[in-house]
């Protein structure tokens, strides 16, 4: 059906007046005279008033000359193992000046969080090649483990040499889907050159929306990157690791819909459902029954004021399992990556180490070096208030143990990937060095 001629537009929000037989998230196709083409969806109906997001945005359209089809289709994504290697941008059409995807498979995109009956525990761990977190934030197949940040920290370079190193094995099928929400020009040039340098491309797909591109487009985008990755790895058998980036621009472009809606804030202004959004996008991540292949979740987001309890970091530590939590003090102090590991965990590492997964002695040494982390603090606050010489000989091998743990191994060059042998025998060597804590 389609209707001429519209009641109201607010934001990016059209308000069609009389229509019959629409369907909630229906597909529609929004024009006016002399100007291209919209898609949009339809988020509400009342009677026969039906509310449209428009994903480009409403600008220049007119109330008589906008004319509204409804296509009574869902969101859909062409697929095929020929994404492979390919750019798109926030809606899932090609921006690498290369021909459309050969169709394989038609997907709906709004697809459900995994149900728990059909997950698999994951156990098997993924190996980066970066000490903080292989050693003891260690990531799981199928584990959804958020990066909190904060603007000018090295979260999209600690992202980008995590795709570009993690490994599962030399038989296994990996691949990496990147969907960025909101980033700016040079961050995509950069991840899109990190890619084509590493030779990741040919086993990585990429949705980009930029920070010039409409902000509603953003509330799609990591559900069409999350259907490429389902059809990856649950038809194709491929480990799949996606890259949420930012999911603070995804979460602020819920609120503008929100307020658009009139719907009643929450708070700081977000929708009252945020938590439910974001858990039907976090829990896509897992392993399912009788399925090959695996996804992994790395959701980053750069946390307001760096207030850890602000509600987007929040209410994703609610959903996830864990997180990576970067700071600033040690990125003053020049250590890469700077992760503050006393905040940071990972609640699957436990059953994805030890003898039958990394090591033996992985669990044991991990569980030294958080120990002794713990004290350095304060034992450095503790050195301001009375001289380190007149700390106590253990409080000294504190600070010790402090300074070498930060610079040797915590601290590594961004090309820069380290066999889990080489991890723990960094640690050993700190813990050997550093006298009375051990």
């Amino acid at each position: 059906m389609e209707y001429t001629g519209v009641k109201g537009l607010k934001g990016s929000l059209v308000i069609i007046e009389g229509v019959r037989g629409a369907a909630f998230d229906e597909i529609v196709m929004v024009e006016a005279k002399g100007k291209l083409t919209r898609m949009g969806r339809v988020i509400k109906i009342d009677r026969d008033l039906a509310t449209v997001i428009v994903f480009e945005g409403t600008d220049s359209l007119g109330l008589t000359e906008t004319s509204v089809k409804f296509t009574g289709k869902q969101l859909e994504i062409n697929l095929s193992e020929e994404i492979l290697g390919r750019e798109f941008d926030g809606l899932a059409r090609p921006r690498d000046g290369i021909s459309d995807v050969l169709v394989r498979s038609f997907r709906a995109v709004e697809n459900t969080a995994l149900n728990p009956v059909s997950r698999v525990y994951p156990r098997n761990y993924i190996h980066t090649g970066i000490s903080a977190i292989d050693g003891l934030i260690t990531l799981i197949r199928g584990q959804k483990l958020p990066i909190f940040s904060a603007d000018g920290l090295p979260h999209n370079e600690l992202a980008a040499q995590i795709a570009t190193q993690a490994s599962i094995g030399e038989d296994e099928n990996f691949a990496v889907v990147f969907a960025a929400m909101g980033i700016s020009h040079d961050t995509a040039e950069f991840f899109r050159n990190t890619f084509m340098e590493s030779g990741q491309h040919t086993r990585s797909v990429m949705f980009l929306n930029l920070a010039n591109d409409p902000p509603t487009e953003r509330i799609a985008t990591p559900r069409f990157a999350l259907t490429a990755a389902e059809y990856l790895a649950y038809e194709k058998g491929y480990h799949v690791l996606v890259i949420l980036t930012d999911m603070t621009a995804y979460a602020e472009a819920l609120r503008e819909i929100s307020s658009a809606r009139g719907e009643i804030p929450g708070r700081k202004g977000f929708p009252g459902y945020m938590y439910s959004d974001l858990a039907s996008i976090y829990e896509r991540a897992g392993i399912r029954k009788e399925k090959p292949g695996s996804i992994t979740q790395i959701p980053i987001l750069t946390m307001p004021a760096e207030d850890i309890t602000h509600p987007i970091p929040d209410l994703t530590g609610y959903i996830t399992e864990g997180q990576i939590v970067l700071d600033r003090t040690l990125h003053q102090k020049g250590i890469y990556p700077p992760i503050n590991v006393l905040p940071s965990l990972s609640r699957l590492m436990k059953d994805g180490i030890g003898e039958n997964f990394t090591t033996k002695e992985h669990p044991a040494i991990a569980a030294k070096l958080f120990a002794a982390y713990a004290g350095v603090g304060e034992a450095r606050s503790l050195s301001t208030v009375i001289g380190e010489e007149d700390l106590s000989e253990q409080d000294k091998s504190l600070l010790l143990f402090g300074t070498r743990f930060e610079k040797e191994f915590l601290n590594q060059g961004t090309h820069e990937s380290r066999t889990m042998t080489q991890t723990l025998e960094i640690a050993k060597k700190i813990t050997r060095d550093t006298g009375p804590i051990f």
